[in-house]
């Protein structure tokens, strides 16, 4: 929002919320009637193909988002060394607007304007009649137009929320005002409206105009530099009709310069170049990938979970992993990306983070589930075939732990185990054990296989056969519906594993999985883990920073398991909180 919000400010469908695009219903089901039921020679091809146009659009847009993304996520060639946060994604959320705008406009239009039905396909004079008029008046008066924004009365009131970008992306571009928008569509409806009323307009021409706007605007907002040096090297004269990532981004970082639309050869002109530009543009192709200190391998939970990527959905990414009724919808496109994930098998990077001087980065397995267990014992495997590895493996177990401890209060007398039991469940018995907590199970397999890991004082605190009646549960995997229902009114489920147990017992508590809350230093965080709220991390990823920054020159993998309480110690040092759960809140 604009720091004094002039008129016009808000979309008019602004209340409507995700259902936002139901006003386009009525035109999309009139063209698709007319054209299904009109004879051939009466059908009108781009009153049919308006709608479908705007999702092409859409998909654009998409595909720019998640390449810069991912390009950014890697390193090599970014411009800005900064990042986003959530407030960012939050504000950028509504980036279909314009194109539902759009949409809507072409619409009356059509209705409006005679000469705008039934267009050929293609003319060459009214390409070239748009391409002209955009290179002349359209660049001018944006760049007029621009600098006007940048006046303290209309930008304090309109094109300040444009800016509140620093670090852009694709869909930035077309982060503005409603009343800015309703400008931008009037200058660039010079060309279009001329074309129609000339009598050389085409289909070519609209869609192609668009395009091209489509494609510089997210261009332009990247925050990587790709385009090469060889191209101006080759035709000097490009570089006053094409801008490049680097410019615009100079734009967004000094303010008072490079106000140019696509074309630069206005700030040229006009004084207004920044004289930085040729050394960013340099320096940002000469960028390579950074050194990591930390990499976080995760993957894919369910087929699903591939639009919480960052790389996917942005507004979805931003928000925990749930059930979506409009995901159902996509099941095509999910089947074919769940094949994808299959044959690809490569993995990739999905975002870097920054704290503490560490460079943080996090890899997909493209795989819905790794069985590190039983595969290699959770890098045991590993660090033995190769002993001069100079890396540190962590499965962060000890933190796990520590956090587990954490949220089981003092004076509880007794907790309940269930689940697969794993060498992070003997250790959590072991220390409750320890500190005269009574932890029971209702499996004699179990209570074997735990007296066997414990010492011989804390051997009875370990209590078979126990009873459902314990308020606290510790889940695992494999716990099932069945014992879930067995469970007292107001008992509090707290799991130790990454999966958290589904929430059956509308009258009962659940914890979170394992996880801290991160400290604000840690930048570039604009997307949530999983299932985890915002800014929010698993104790698994939080462990490996833990030891790069304490400098702890082991592994933690296998049966090994580090000191829990001095790792416990060390977060909450580095700034990282405990979750604060509402005993209010119920599944």
């Amino acid at each position: 929002m604009a720091s004094k919000p002039g008129i016009l400010t808000d979309w008019p469908w602004k209340p409507l919320g995700s259902f936002k695009w139901v006003i386009l219903t009525p035109w999309i089901a009139h063209s698709t009637y007319s054209f299904i039921t009109k004879d051939e020679n009466e059908r009108d091809i781009g009153y049919f193909l308006i709608f479908p146009y705007m999702m092409v659009r859409m998909l654009h847009d998409q595909a720019w988002i998640t390449l810069s993304r991912h390009r950014t996520s890697i390193g090599k060639t970014r411009i800005l060394d900064k990042g986003i946060e959530f407030e960012q994604v939050d504000r950028e959320s509504n980036w279909d607007d314009q194109i539902l705008l759009n949409g809507l406009l072409f619409y009356i239009g059509y209705m409006l304007v005679p000469e705008g039905s039934h267009l050929p396909i293609w003319k060459t004079d009214g390409v070239i009649i748009t391409t002209l008029l955009h290179a002349g008046p359209v660049e001018f008066l944006y760049y007029w137009l621009h600098r006007a924004l940048h006046h303290h009365f209309l930008y304090s009131r309109y094109h300040s929320h444009h800016h509140s970008s620093i670090v852009t992306e694709p869909i930035t571009s077309v982060i503005h005002p409603f009343a800015e928008h309703i400008a931008y569509f009037v200058l660039f409806a010079i060309p279009l409206y001329t074309t129609v009323i000339t009598r050389t307009a085409s289909i070519a021409s609209f869609a192609g105009y668009l395009a091209y706007i489509d494609f510089m605007n997210n261009m332009g907002h990247c925050n990587f530099e790709f385009i090469p040096t060889t191209l101006f090297s080759f035709f000097p004269f490009l570089k006053f009709l094409i801008y490049t990532p680097s410019f615009h981004s100079l734009h967004h970082t000094q303010f008072r310069t490079n106000y140019s639309l696509f074309m630069p050869i206005y700030d040229y002109v006009y004084g207004t170049m920044d004289k930085s530009s040729d050394k960013t543009y340099e320096m940002s192709l000469k960028r390579e990938e950074g050194s990591v200190d930390v990499v976080h391998l995760t993957h894919l939970t369910t087929p699903e979970s591939i639009y919480y990527l960052r790389l996917g959905f942005s507004s979805l990414a931003s928000t925990p992993q749930s059930s979506k009724w409009y995901l159902y919808l996509l099941w095509p496109l999910t089947l074919w990306t769940s094949f994808m994930t299959w044959f690809y098998g490569k993995t990739f990077v999905l975002e870097r983070n920054n704290f503490k001087m560490l460079n943080l980065q996090s890899w997909v397995i493209p795989r819905f589930h790794v069985q590190g267990d039983k595969l290699n014992k959770l890098g045991e495997v590993y660090i033995k075939s190769y002993p001069q590895l100079k890396i540190k493996i962590v499965d962060g177990s000890s933190l796990v732990v520590a956090i587990v401890l954490n949220n089981i209060p003092k004076e509880t007398t007794q907790v309940l185990l269930s689940g697969k039991l794993t060498k992070i469940s003997y250790a959590i018995v072991n220390a409750l054990c320890e500190r005269g907590t009574k932890v029971t199970t209702m499996y004699k397999d179990d209570y074997d296989n735990l007296q066997s890991k414990l010492c011989s004082e804390s051997k009875k605190n370990l209590v078979f056969p126990g009873s459902y009646t314990a308020e606290i549960w510790l889940v695992g995997d494999q716990i099932n519906e069945a014992e879930q229902k067995k469970a007292p009114k107001g008992t509090l489920f707290i799991p130790f594993t990454q999966f958290p147990p589904k929430k059956l017992r509308k009258d009962c508590f659940y914890h979170t999985t394992p996880s801290m809350l991160a400290p604000s230093s840690l930048v570039n965080v604009h997307s949530c883990e999983n299932w985890l709220p915002r800014r929010v991390m698993s104790a698994w990823r939080i462990a490996g920073i833990l030891h790069a920054l304490e400098e702890w020159n082991v592994n933690e993998c296998g049966d090994a398991m580090f000191s829990i309480e001095k790792i416990w110690q060390a977060s909450i040092h580095h700034g990282f909180r405990p979750l604060k759960i509402n005993p209010l809140i119920k599944a």
